[in-house]
């Protein structure tokens, strides 16, 4: 299966520069989500070297995107967008299958929105 994926310029800015100030620059851009929450997937990222083994490989304007199997199935259909605001900074999905979330915590996140703060990135060494 190959996952329909949208970037949209401001992510694709932001993917780029987190290759080019990693210890990878060479390398990827590891997307991984996984279902959770209101806000409907919750993300992390790395900058790897190469894809694993099983991971959708995404050309974005030559900067490459490495999906697991898993996340690729739940980015199917999503656009993935970057916000820098007051409110949140990160990368956020657009599911335009996600439904509204009647919980209480809905008002803390629009529906169909994870986001990745930058105050959680650091520089991981690699052996």
């Amino acid at each position: 299966m190959t996952a329909q994926v949208s970037v949209t310029p401001s992510a694709e800015k932001f993917m780029r520069r987190m290759v080019r100030f990693s210890e990878q620059p060479g390398g990827g851009f590891r997307l991984s989500v996984a279902a959770g929450g209101c806000s409907g997937l919750a993300s992390s990222f790395s900058i790897d070297a190469a894809p694993q083994d099983g991971d959708t490989v995404l050309d974005v304007n030559g900067l490459r995107v490495f999906l697991p199997a898993a996340s690729a199935a739940l980015l199917d259909g999503v656009t993935v967008d970057f916000s820098d605001s007051l409110a949140a900074t990160g990368l956020r999905f657009i599911d335009p299958k996600q439904a509204a979330c009647g919980c209480s915590s809905a008002a803390s996140a629009p529906p169909a929105m994870a986001s990745v703060s930058l105050d959680s990135l650091r520089r991981v060494s690699r052996a």
